[in-house]
């Protein structure tokens, strides 16, 4: 990672490996307070200044030259309220660290991605979500957040306060200041029956809309060169908690998922040919399981294959098409993917930036193992998602623009004038940024 010693500089890289750079100086501000001073002494210095989380972005999103911080001092729980039932906290708390204070207290988010090792404000600003037939993203669960911006002002806001900058800063980019701390709505723990099982591909496209609808939470992986998926639904439970014995857990989320899964990446990539044969072997050695158990442990798991991901949300009646396209093209491509398609859902939301505004989605994910070759494989894939007037997720790879934001986006322009209006100067500015939201 670098140094992370405030001052120093050192070369920092993102978790994916695609991303370097060599920022003029770092800070750690251990306060709201040491956060604006830094703010306001890098448009002193003529520098331009990026809050940077844990790297767990594929685009540049984070990346500059000029002043980079870093959150670890930024952490922690400020206050949870039970009676608005609520949780306020720092910007660089670690998503996995709000979720295990949040069980100790008998509460919990409602809905989340399936890794939690991003900051909440590095998650929430790029438009982390999970699969949701009614509860949507992580932004969305936002009830208050407070942001230091380019004048070095601290801005609370929420739907009284500044409500257009609540509107557009939860899905905010980096773009209008540096998040330092999020409210988020919770509610008393519950726990989810999860229940994973493989299903061929025809059959789940034919019954997407069923499953969607019966399950609270729906999501499947395709496994290209195959017509294998592997499903898997969660739902409220009344209980009792069953969770996956250690031995079964340790079996399947670290020697299947990544041990094994890791050494298939390896040979894949050494040997492109054997791909579709590893495809086959994989898709099919994966049984049905049920467990019961609270939300964050059903609903994410440890990802220690690094990968590259490109992930694009098209409209929900689009899902069904988009990968049937995407499939033929595979077949037809002389490509070897050795990594499955993952597919969620999100409901229509309010926020000016989220992939799911004002519209009801379907997340179609693409990976490549770091290392290997993405490039042909994503162009392919981000022609399809494209012509089915897709929105990349900001902080997974893509070639968008601000030209083409503006045609998927209806309240485009709402979000880059408030830009203009809090961060004139572009003090938040980065290549990333110019290019997705324009000058």
């Amino acid at each position: 990672m670098g140094s992370t010693a405030s001052g120093k500089s050192g070369t920092w890289r993102n978790w994916g490996g695609n991303v370097t750079v060599r920022p003029a100086r770092e800070v750690t501000p251990a306060s709201v307070d040491e956060l604006a001073a830094a703010v306001r002494q890098a448009a002193e210095d003529g520098l331009k200044v990026k809050a940077v989380g844990s790297g767990h972005s594929f685009t540049s999103i984070a990346a500059t030259d000029g002043v980079s911080i870093r959150p670890q001092l930024l952490t922690g729980i400020r206050d949870i309220d039970h009676q608005a039932m609520t949780v306020t906290v720092e910007s660089g708390t670690p998503l996995k660290r709000l979720n295990m204070a949040l069980a100790r207290e008998g509460l919990s988010l409602t809905n989340m991605g399936d890794i939690m090792e991003q900051t909440v404000s590095g998650a929430t600003s790029t438009g982390t979500h999970g699969t949701g037939r009614e509860s949507a993203s992580l932004a969305a669960q936002i009830k208050a957040l407070e942001l230091v911006t380019a004048d070095g002002s601290v801005l609370t806001c929420s739907e009284k306060d500044n409500p257009e900058v609540f509107a557009a800063a939860r899905v905010g980019l980096g773009a209008l200041g540096v998040v330092t701390a999020i409210t988020f709505a919770v509610e008393p723990l519950f726990l989810l029956a999860a229940r994973e099982e493989p299903m061929p591909l025809d059959r789940v496209l034919a019954e997407f809309d069923q499953l969607r609808a019966e399950n609270e939470h729906f999501e499947f992986y395709w496994f290209p060169h195959t017509g294998n998926t592997n499903t898997k639904r969660n739902n409220r439970s009344a209980g009792p908690a069953q969770p996956v014995s250690r031995l079964a857990g340790w079996f399947e989320d670290e020697f299947l998922s990544n041990g094994v899964f890791h050494a298939a990446q390896l040979l894949g990539r050494a040997a492109p040919a054997v791909v579709p044969t590893i495809a086959r072997i994989s898709s099919t050695a994966l049984s049905a399981r049920s467990y019961t158990d609270i939300p964050y442990k059903v609903f994410t798991s440890p990802r220690r294959v690094r990968f590259v991901e490109m992930e694009y949300a098209v409209p929900r009646e689009a899902l069904v098409d988009t990968l049937r396209e995407l499939k033929a093209m595979v077949d037809r491509s002389g490509l070897r993917v050795n990594f499955p398609v993952e597919v969620r859902t999100a409901p229509a939301d309010d926020i000016a930036l989220s992939t799911a505004s004002a519209r009801d989605s379907a997340y179609v994910a693409v990976h490549m193992f770091r290392g290997t070759p993405y490039q042909a494989y994503f162009t392919a894939a981000e022609r399809i998602f494209t012509a089915h007037e897709g929105r990349p997720h900001w902080g997974k790879v893509h070639t968008r623009d601000a030209e083409y934001f503006a045609e998927v986006y209806p309240r485009f322009g709402e979000f880059t004038a408030l830009r203009d209006r809090l961060d004139p100067d572009r003090l938040f500015q980065n290549d990333y940024l110019r290019r997705v939201l324009g000058q």
